[in-house]
């Protein structure tokens, strides 16, 4: 069990439970007393009110308030809550955008400081324009639910992105590229990237992409991205 199932573990038993020792949510989730103090801080450092009751009959408890208003969302979640809501936008098809606009924000205002830093540079890369007509969309599929989470690791950490491709013509490669941007053509989202066997940039469709996976033990550089006329960074207010 990772960290983070683990700490979704710890909340669910003291959501339960009510009071409960240290020693009942190591037998409860299958992990050390060391491993559970250690859990413990980093759900307070996130928001969660845990409050601490010494003597016989105390423990920890976790505070009503904080199941109601504390949301659990990682950097990955959060940039998908925008990125559709910037898709919708492009497409004229967003009712209701100012109240969407302040709810991102008091998301992200919940968030710890590194998750913000995070976030501020996947939104850095992530950019919007308009499809043109011609653009044959018969074949649009859907995209592989892991990309978005690798995409995430290989941008934050600089590290290569590997998956299974498969172009126009059906034809499937292995490739393995430096991510820099995300851009969003409604309906259509493209991985930007330096592809280092062409040495040039390549557009790749989101939705033909398969098995991603981050490469670590070979980083990359930033590189300035050149896009068309019309295409422009998402700002979130």
């Amino acid at each position: 069990m990772n960290s983070r199932s683990r700490q979704d573990a710890i909340v669910r038993s003291l959501r339960r439970n009510g009071m409960t020792t240290i020693a009942e949510l190591a037998a409860d989730v299958g992990a050390s007393r060391r491993t559970i103090i250690r859990d413990i801080a980093a759900l307070r450092d996130e928001g969660f009110v845990i409050d601490t009751e010494p003597g016989r009959g105390g423990g920890l408890s976790l505070d009503p308030q904080t199941i109601q208003t504390t949301a659990r969302l990682s950097v990955a979640e959060v940039f998908a809550l925008i990125i559709g809501i910037s898709a919708m936008r492009a497409a004229g098809n967003l009712p209701f955008s100012s109240l969407a606009d302040k709810g991102l924000s008091k998301i992200e205002k919940a968030l710890p400081s590194d998750k913000v830093r995070d976030l501020r540079r996947m939104l850095g890369c992530l950019y919007v324009g308009p499809l043109a007509p011609q653009v044959d969309l018969s074949s649009l599929g859907e995209m592989d639910p892991a990309l978005l989470s690798a995409f995430e690791t290989a941008f934050l950490e600089g590290f290569f992105l590997q998956f299974q491709y498969r172009d126009a013509k059906g034809i499937e490669t292995t490739r393995q590229v430096e991510p820099q941007a995300m851009l969003i053509l409604p309906p259509l989202w493209y991985l930007v990237a330096w592809d280092p066997s062409r040495e040039d940039f390549r557009h790749f469709r989101m939705d033909r992409i398969r098995v991603p996976e981050y490469v670590e033990g070979q980083s990359f550089r930033r590189r300035f991205v050149p896009f068309d006329d019309g295409v422009r960074p998402i700002r979130i207010v």
